[in-house]
């Protein structure tokens, strides 16, 4: 008897001593755990705008108007006109129009650029003078739109100067590279905004949205614009002819 109380005895002891060993550990939560903040490529966790903060559009980007209004377009001369589907060597329109004509802003945006004298010389044929008097517009919409050989330009459009789409900007000429009185007109991504005359002469092909502007229809060339710089770039160099 004595013998079996002390056997009973020691396994009492021994379960009190395995409890109080269990005890010092902490129990495992049976709660999943936290999982730890995503991070998305090129973003830093807790950094940058939240869904409810757009981030304001710099110039040259393809977002919206900073304002959130909507970007109007319009076809570029007052008057009759006329443009062919294609060009040489590169996309462009020139828009043949008698000389004298109004030519206007083709976007609400900021004039970029104006060249107010016509320095070309058919010897050296500069694509950078070909255009002779330009004016170079930074759409609202991040897109840029170049327009040349004017016989004048009006006062008041200087670089800076914001503009509405339809507003009076200069006179249909020929001056720089042309035989007639037209408008070359270009549509590119805004790139280095004035130097890059390769990219600024025109990326994508205007006529389907010279159809439209001047059907009185709002068309934007922003996806055709990105899609272009997707494969581009911002080139150093012209891609074509020269």
């Amino acid at each position: 008897m004595f013998a079996l109380r002390t056997r009973l005895a020691g396994v009492v002891a021994l379960v009190a001593l395995g409890a109080a060993g269990c005890g010092g550990d902490p129990a495992p939560s049976t709660a999943p755990p936290t999982p730890a903040a995503s991070e998305s490529p090129g973003r830093q966790v807790g950094s940058g705008p939240s869904s409810s903060q757009a981030a304001a559009p710099s110039a040259g980007s393809t977002a919206g108007a900073a304002a959130g209004q909507p970007v109007k377009h319009a076809f570029p001369v007052q008057g009759k006109a006329s443009y062919a589907r294609t060009h040489h060597d590169y996309p462009a329109s020139d828009i043949m129009a008698a000389c004298g004509l109004t030519a206007v802003s083709p976007v609400d945006g900021t004039v970029l650029e104006v060249t107010r004298t016509d320095t070309y010389q058919a010897k050296v044929n500069d694509g950078a003078t070909r255009g002779g008097l330009s004016v170079n517009i930074l759409g609202g919409d991040g897109i840029r739109y170049y327009m040349s050989h004017f016989s004048t330009i009006d006062q008041g459009i200087e670089a800076g100067t914001p503009v509405k789409a339809g507003q009076p900007v200069a006179k249909v000429g020929r001056t720089g590279d042309a035989s007639a009185c037209h408008i070359h007109f270009g549509i590119s991504p805004a790139c280095q905004k004035t130097t890059d005359w390769w990219t600024r002469r025109g990326a994508i092909w205007p006529w389907s949205y010279l159809d439209a502007w001047k059907a009185g229809t709002e068309k934007s060339p922003v996806a055709d614009v990105e899609q272009w710089q997707q494969q581009h770039g911002c080139p150093t160099k012209p891609l074509v002819n020269p």
